[in-house]
């Protein structure tokens, strides 16, 4: 490879790790966000469903000036039964890790969130898909020694085991969720399964709004703005991480992600005023630690050379 073609890779692959920190940073910019309309009145139902409803028109606009090639014999993105899926496998993620922040603070729910890699390697070896070799056992101890730390820590006494247990329930439900969504992009483009997460999930929650009466309940303009806003983040996103991950590939992108929860927590502190324990911050780093450790490729097992041949 020519220096000129090296600069230009290195760039590439800068411009990809950016793009996807820029993920990361948005999508980990949700739970402060989402508490401060919450202390302004605004409903949860309601901060989300204006939050989805702004990204569906961002991402639905973005799909239309950009062009997408329909597959004949393939299920278009938003036929019911895919708007259901992917919207309500969204929402229900959504609504259990946003609820545990009435209880949990921003930084505790993120990085135990990020628990989800290790739910998935053991998913994958009950289905009998991926063994549990010595790496994914080391990585899910450190997952749960993280949850242990983070519970069982003096500092964290106060933590709420409803709170607790709605963030886990949902990294549990991610993890089964993801192979849902790597089916649903087999046969689609990246952007229409993303317009079908966001247009789904928008009509989930304004449904859910409608029924208790707060969608249009918005206090303030501080509320609104903030879920608009989270609608922005959340679109770009996803442009910014399906971009990055074309260039980088799954396990880059999977450990450049990681800035996720630690951003979370920078925003806890900034803007919330939330106080980070030891405990919090150690467990944090195992479970960091854990997603590290399950981007490391199996290691293919060698046939053991005779001693004549090692001569």
């Amino acid at each position: 490879m020519s220096p000129e073609q090296e600069a230009s890779s290195s760039a590439q692959l800068l411009r990809a790790t950016l793009l996807v920190v820029l993920s990361a940073c948005c999508f980990g910019s949700i739970s402060p966000l989402t508490v401060i309309a919450i202390g302004h009145g605004m409903a949860l139902e309601s901060v989300q469903a204006w939050r989805y409803t702004t990204s569906a028109v961002l991402l639905v606009a973005y799909g239309w000036w950009r062009g997408t090639p329909r597959r004949s014999g393939v299920a278009p993105w938003f036929t019911p039964r895919i708007l259901l899926v992917a919207g309500g496998g969204q929402a229900t993620i959504a609504t259990l890790a946003l609820l545990a922040l009435q209880w949990l603070p921003a930084a505790t729910v993120s990085f135990l969130f990020y628990t989800f890699p290790a739910w998935v390697a053991v998913i994958t070896a009950l289905r009998g898909i991926e063994r549990l070799d010595r790496t994914r056992v080391t990585a899910l101890v450190l997952a749960l020694g993280g949850i242990g730390f983070m519970v069982g820590a003096p500092s964290a006494a106060s933590l709420n085991a409803l709170g607790v247990a709605a963030v886990l329930t949902a990294a549990l439900v991610y993890a089964i969720y993801i192979p849902v969504l790597g089916t649903l992009q087999r046969q689609r483009e990246a952007i229409d399964v993303s317009r079908a997460i966001a247009v789904g999930g928008a009509m989930l929650f304004a449904t859910w709004a409608v029924v208790t009466g707060t969608l249009f309940r918005i206090p303030d303009g501080t509320a609104f703005g903030l879920s608009a806003l989270q609608g922005v983040l959340t679109a770009i996103s996803f442009v910014t991480f399906l971009a990055g991950l074309r260039v980088l590939g799954p396990v880059r992108t999977a450990i450049t992600s990681t800035v996720e929860p630690f951003w979370t927590t920078m925003l806890g502190l900034v803007l919330l005023r939330q106080s980070v324990g030891t405990g919090t911050l150690i467990g944090g780093v195992a479970i960091m630690g854990a997603v590290l450790l399950l981007q490391r490729p199996p290691v293919a097992h060698r046939p053991a050379q005779s001693s004549a041949a090692d001569t």
